[in-house]
């Protein structure tokens, strides 16, 4: 793996139940070797993988609760 200089540092932000925000433009390498690159300034990378953009993130973790979050707030309808 390539060592980064100190210029080439980014910064990513892991969110709760989210994506980990890696400040772009970025480069992201697939188990298969093959790359997407992003020029953008803030760039979401998938961790639950349910993305269908996958590695990149389009917000799928959203469609799916956890049982304690509903429990806590009630069924739906309601």
């Amino acid at each position: 793996m390539p060592k980064a200089s100190n210029g080439d540092r980014r910064r990513i932000t892991f969110v709760p139940q989210g994506p980990a925000l890696v400040e772009g433009p970025v480069e992201l390498v697939r188990e298969d070797g093959t790359s997407v690159c992003s020029d953008r300034f803030l760039v979401a990378v998938c961790l639950c993988r349910r993305s269908k953009t996958y590695p990149l993130c389009d917000t799928s973790h959203r469609k799916r609760r956890r049982r304690t979050d509903e429990s806590t707030h009630g069924e739906r309808g309601q």
